[in-house]
């Protein structure tokens, strides 16, 4: 009973990872974000068209898609020892994320995943997660606003503060949240390899107000990826 719940509860995370909110919200808006800005369908391309506000609803819906998986892992009545619904929970945060990477409502083109990944942290491992925000958050002001700069620098903060976190259990307790956050971290910086690329070469820019020639249509040509965002099959 435990591991067909298990299953159910882990594709239910995928499929609630999948959800393309930011997509969503520009469409609510007339605007199709895959066709304007960078072309993603991230928060960061969101808030270039249409304002931080709007930016700042995605990352919250995207947040709290890792956040509601894990929690619905932990919540729901199962007949499962203490160590089982942790794992469970673990696993559910990670499809969450995976979800929002590959999402099966978009061919599996998605995002990379970085605020989903702090929902699911902040419900399994808050002190790590509150230690990445922090991290993003000082990345980006003193790194000219560069979003992709900040997102690999709070993935690879974020396994090793849940080591520090929980050294005294980690082998014993926690050795599946350490594995899985620090292959969410991976993932996370796998799908910057494009801006690392365009760092490498000098041509990654910051954070911009929305643009002015973006119409209520969405529908002019996209402009070149931008500040950590990437075109085509690796839209956020």
């Amino acid at each position: 009973m435990f591991w067909s719940m298990a299953t159910i509860l882990v594709l239910g995370s995928y499929l609630l990872g999948s959800l393309p909110f930011g997509l969503l919200l520009g469409l609510s808006r007339g605007v199709d974000i895959r066709r304007t800005g960078s072309g993603n369908i991230g928060a960061t391309n969101l808030g270039r068209v249409l304002g931080r506000r709007w930016a700042a609803a995605a990352f919250l819906l995207d947040f709290a898609k890792g956040l509601g998986a894990v929690f619905a892992a932990r919540l729901l009545p199962l007949e499962a020892s203490d160590g089982q619904r942790s794992v469970l929970a673990v696993a559910c945060g990670a499809a969450a994320v995976v979800g929002h990477i590959f999402p099966l409502y978009l061919k599996f083109r998605g995002g990379k995943g970085v605020a989903t990944t702090f929902g699911a942290m902040a419900a399994l491992a808050w002190i790590a997660s509150l230690a990445a925000g922090i991290v993003w958050t000082a990345t980006f002001f003193l790194a000219g606003r560069v979003v992709s700069v900040a997102s690999i620098a709070a993935a690879l903060c974020l396994p090793v503060a849940v080591w520090l976190s929980h050294r005294a259990t980690i082998l014993e307790e926690h050795l599946a949240l350490l594995i899985v956050s620090l292959a969410l971290a991976l993932l996370v910086i796998g799908r910057h390899r494009s801006n690392i690329a365009r760092l490498l070469a000098g041509r990654e820019l910051g954070f911009r107000r929305p643009s002015p020639l973006a119409g209520p249509s969405g529908e002019r040509a996209p402009d070149p990826p931008e500040e950590g965002e990437t075109s085509g099959r690796e839209r956020e």
